[in-house]
């Protein structure tokens, strides 16, 4: 595989053109008003909710700055580089895949962000659970897929959900909380060292973006602004995808050709 940062970028560069050949030619069909229910009025012209749109921008950061620090991952580390990369692009395709939803308010704009949600939370799921069975890539790649799957199943329920209003974010949210017991699980396991403080940020940013979420859907928004609380959503969970990268990239086993490593010799 090409080095981390050499892929991520090729993938940014790509799905972002894609994208805008997308938006400019029409592929992802007519505006069916997908999205209007993050509060950003639509504006005339190609880009239908440019707040909710460009802020997107951060995933694509997010990801590269992923791919640069998984060039320089421990030889002891957990996380290998392959799977780094691969967290890479999945941070990145999440900016043009929910900026193709806010910028057409289309089906197939709506199908894109949901697929990139539901591709960063099945990461984090099966990433999880593969450590905390102490599973290989075979297993990672297959529970990953059946999240993904999973997930698409769920989001076939078209009647509302409480709180979250759509079962595909449901789906989304469970894959996450699921994570998080089983982070917290392999942590008070003790059988690798990593700096879990890490995933507190993580785990914050992401609370509080989901609040702002809550807020904007509940009215507490100004159409017309392009301050807009889902485009903070956007840039508030660009920083959770980042520091969970670093969270994974710092757990390292507790077993070394020098020794036994301390907490405090990670931390």
């Amino acid at each position: 595989m090409p080095r981390p940062l050499a892929a991520t970028t090729t993938v940014a560069v790509a799905s972002t053109a894609l994208l805008v050949l997308a938006v400019g030619q029409g592929w992802l069909g007519p505006d069916v008003g997908r999205g209007a229910n993050f509060c950003e009025a639509p504006r005339p012209g190609w880009v239908r909710q440019p707040a909710n749109t460009l802020s997107n921008v951060g995933f694509v950061i997010a990801g590269l700055l992923v791919a640069a620090r998984a060039g320089r991952l421990p030889a002891d580390g957990v996380m290998s580089r392959t799977v780094a990369t691969v967290l890479a692009c999945v941070v990145v395709l999440l900016g043009p895949a929910s900026a193709a939803m806010h910028a057409t308010q289309s089906t197939w704009g709506g199908h894109l962000d949901m697929l990139s949600m539901y591709l960063v939370a099945g990461f984090a799921a099966a990433w999880a659970w593969v450590r905390w069975t102490r599973r290989g890539t075979t297993a990672f790649a297959t529970a990953y897929a059946a999240c993904v799957l999973l997930c698409e199943l769920a989001g076939l329920w078209t009647d509302p959900v409480p709180v979250v209003h759509y079962s595909g974010n449901l789906a989304f949210g469970v894959l996450l909380v699921a994570a998080v017991v089983l982070e917290t699980r392999i942590w008070r396991r003790g059988e690798t060292a990593i700096v879990f403080r890490h995933g507190v940020v993580s785990l914050a940013a992401m609370l509080v973006a989901f609040g702002i979420w809550l807020l904007s859907n509940a009215g507490w928004c100004d159409p017309a602004s392009l301050l807009q609380g889902h485009a903070a959503w956007h840039l508030l969970c660009a920083v959770a995808a980042y520091w969970l990268f670093r969270f994974y990239a710092s757990e390292r086993s507790v077993n070394t050709a020098a020794g036994r490593l301390t907490w405090a010799e990670v931390v």
